[in-house]
């Protein structure tokens, strides 16, 4: 099992959902989230005072799959969320020693079948 993490941009949200969804791909964790990589300082203006804006809201998605299905997820996740601009984002890629199910407290062998 891998756990995959990509921190994308807000509005590529849905999209990289409806990729996911069209590769068979439905269990995921998003969290809105605020950071800093090669994209540049932007600047806002609140009652009427301008300043700079360092770090800029992003969403990181979690999803835990079998490993033949992460290349898949990952092509997914790079297709939908690109936009070719500084700031789209990264995928990281973790293992997953195991993982268990609250309700029954067994093993989850098989991290892909929602239908248990």
């Amino acid at each position: 099992m891998k756990k995959i993490e990509a921190i994308i941009r807000p509005e590529r949200l849905t999209e990289t959902i409806k990729g996911l969804k069209s590769i068979g791909i439905t269990g995921y964790t998003v969290s809105q989230v605020v950071g800093r990589g090669k994209q540049k300082n932007t600047r806002g203006v609140y009652r009427g005072k301008k300043y700079n804006i360092t770090l800029h809201p992003k969403v990181k998605m979690e999803i835990v799959l079998s490993d033949y299905k992460v290349d898949p997820a990952i092509q997914t996740i790079i297709t939908a969320a690109q936009t070719g601009e500084d700031g789209d984002g990264k995928v990281f890629v973790y293992p997953i020693l195991d993982a268990y199910n609250i309700k029954t407290g067994e093993v989850d062998v098989d991290i892909d079948d929602l239908a248990k």
